[in-house]
């Protein structure tokens, strides 16, 4: 994996339908206007609904699983998410948008024997546009 450091991975392209937002807004309580409620979202700046931006960062695990040819780390039991240094919510993705993840490796290190630190650069792009959904440096442990 330390080889690996700087290299960026991809994913492929995921909807992000109003089902997914109505779910996710029903999971944590979360039931703002520009969410649920189309007709409302209309009037507003985004002109629709958009995702809520936890939805988004949540993404990470199925953006990661949608990698081609994903490095994993050999004899990987379980990995944990440690943290976040840094998240920033930056283009509300639309409802009915695409989305994919940018990864890059951007440090490794064992921290005690068969447990290992990764810092991953996240970025989150919408089809189409310019500027990112969000970018965040993530922490997750993996354990062997």
């Amino acid at each position: 994996m330390k080889t690996r450091i700087g290299t960026e991975s991809v994913s492929d392209w995921v909807e992000v339908s109003q089902a997914m937002i109505d779910q996710f807004a029903q999971a944590t309580g979360d039931h703002q206007f520009i969410h649920v409620d189309p007709v409302r979202a209309a009037q507003t700046p985004f002109g629709g609904t958009v995702a809520h931006g936890f939805l988004t960062l949540s993404l990470m695990p199925l953006l990661s699983a949608k990698v081609p040819d994903a490095p994993r780390l050999a004899g990987a039991r379980m990995g944990v998410n440690y943290g976040g240094n840094q998240v920033r919510f930056v283009t509300p993705v639309r409802s009915g948008s695409r989305v994919r993840g940018r990864f890059v490796l951007a440090a490794f290190e064992e921290k005690r024997p068969g447990q290992y630190q990764q810092t991953t650069s996240f970025t989150v792009e919408i089809e189409g546009q310019a500027k990112p959904a969000l970018v965040a440096e993530w922490i997750g442990q993996v354990f062997t």
